[in-house]
């Protein structure tokens, strides 16, 4: 699976599986013999809750200045129209995508997968 193709569980459902490579091959490969090979083998971490967070952008001023907002006031942001907003679950940045209407809530469509350091 190159870089850019995009992860779907579903994929995992359909494949057969195969027979484990042996030994030598995953040592040589640096991979661990007991690696998940399915997505029900993942079932252990489906009910792991996590925190979600879409930023539309960031600003920053004094407390002088946020004391002084009240209804109707306009706070601008760091970003223009149009452009990616950050998703970050649990903090880490994992995404960038659009906000979309869904009937009558805000939702977001991940538009690019943000590939990043995990060590």
């Amino acid at each position: 699976m190159s870089q850019d193709d995009d992860l779907n569980l579903d994929d995992f459902d359909q494949a057969t599986p195969t027979a484990a490579p042996a030994a030598a091959d995953e040592t040589k490969r640096g991979e661990p013999e007991d690696q998940p090979r399915n997505a029900h083998d993942l079932g252990a971490v489906y009910d792991i809750p996590v925190q979600i967070s879409a930023v539309l952008g960031r600003a920053t001023m004094e407390v002088n200045q946020l004391l002084k907002l009240g209804r109707g006031a306009v706070v601008e942001l760091d970003r223009r129209v149009g452009e990616a907003i950050d998703i970050y679950v649990n903090n880490r940045l994992v995404a960038r995508g659009e906000v979309v209407v869904v009937e009558d809530r805000l939702g977001v469509t991940m538009t690019e997968i943000v590939k990043g350091d995990r060590g």
